[in-house]
């Protein structure tokens, strides 16, 4: 009859082998954002132990070191901005209250959720490592020098522009490798990849031209002009509405290769800039914690609108909500001083607030 130690050492082995058995995620990576600050995320020791990365993504790390630092706000960015584009949703981004799968089990569906968030965190990444670049913060590139281009008044322009060729390159490389790592014959790999790439994309198509006159009391006799990639609220937005519009798809065999091609063939295939999904998501109005679904239950919502999506009827799955008065103190009558300080008085006001019944 076996010992109780020796039960216990078979559980704790059981327990290891379903962890190393655990298919890693392609997000997992974004459990970053939850480690401290003080904790480096850089050097062969610290990144052999980091949770949430593949054995690729591991070997980028201690490569690339000075990168990881750029990588860990990127997480961050993912979830602030994705909590902020989905804040009126049913599904508002909420995250999971520890482990390396940030965003739940819904990643791990094929959903448009799923599609979104891989698309906003291949851009984040980008994002972040260039903004590195720019600020000097990474020996390997600094600006980039080689854009050049025309304004509208005719002035050929070239100067000090955000170096996004090395920080897409970079999201690329860490980002895309999880999938790579897979092979791109299956219909998730492939998926993810597009989306990934969708993501990039919104990058590069809303670079802005920033410009600076020089001249004798600012005539702009001389320009100096860079490209700057847009703020991540706007790339943020822009996926939003990818998302909105994203074209659910099948694997299908084209000759010798496989492909995503819409699953309702009256729909023109995707753009590589558009989402795509392979599956239909939750309705995520019910608590659902095995998969990460906190369901709208005690979720504010917009009472005073009827068919918006951040409307009580769609948030809370019905009519189940219930109207409330609640008193909100705010800042009024502010006075700006002659120096450079602003006095303000408190106010209280009733306003009336829904929320989803329980």
């Amino acid at each position: 009859m076996p010992t109780v130690s020796a039960v216990n050492l078979t559980a704790q082995l059981l327990l290891l082998l379903l962890w190393a058995t655990h298919p890693t995620m392609a997000t997992n990576w974004l459990s970053l954002a939850r480690m401290p600050r003080s904790r480096p995320v850089s050097g062969a020791a610290p990144c052999g132990r980091l949770r949430g990365l593949s054995v690729g993504q591991v070997g980028v790390c201690r490569a690339r070191g000075e990168v990881m630092e750029s990588v860990r706000k990127a997480a961050e960015m993912v979830i602030e901005e994705c909590q902020h584009q989905f804040r009126n949703r049913r599904w508002n981004c909420s995250t999971t209250p520890r482990g390396v799968n940030v965003f739940g089990r819904v990643m791990s569906q094929g959903t448009r959720e799923a599609a979104f968030v891989h698309a906003l965190s291949s851009a984040a990444v980008a994002v972040a490592v260039t903004r590195g670049c720019s600020r000097g913060e990474l020996e390997r590139c600094g600006c980039d020098r080689k854009v050049r281009g025309v304004s509208p008044e005719g002035f050929q322009w070239s100067g000090c522009s955000d170096n996004l060729s090395y920080g897409v390159a970079f999201s690329q490389t860490f980002v895309d490798e999880t999938e790579r790592a897979k092979g791109m014959s299956a219909g998730r790999p492939l998926m993810n990849v597009h989306n990934n790439e969708a993501g990039r994309k919104a990058i590069l198509h809303n670079m802005q031209v920033e410009c600076k006159c020089h001249g004798v009391s600012g005539s702009c006799e001389l320009r100096t002009c860079w490209k700057v990639m847009p703020p991540f609220r706007r790339v943020g937005a822009v996926l939003k509405e990818r998302f909105d519009g994203a074209t659910e798809v099948r694997l299908s065999r084209i000759g010798s290769r496989t492909a995503l091609l819409p699953r309702d063939p009256q729909v023109k295939p995707p753009a590589a800039r558009d989402l795509v999904y392979l599956a239909v998501s939750p309705d995520f109005c019910r608590l659902d914690p095995s998969n990460g679904i906190p369901g709208t239950a005690g979720r504010r919502c917009n009472g005073t609108s009827r068919l918006a999506p951040d409307g009580c009827e769609l948030v809370c799955c019905g009519p189940g909500y219930r109207a409330g008065r609640a008193e909100m103190v705010q800042r009024c009558s502010c006075k700006f001083s002659w120096c450079c300080s602003v006095r303000c008085q408190q106010c209280k006001n009733t306003v009336m607030i829904h929320t989803c019944r329980e």
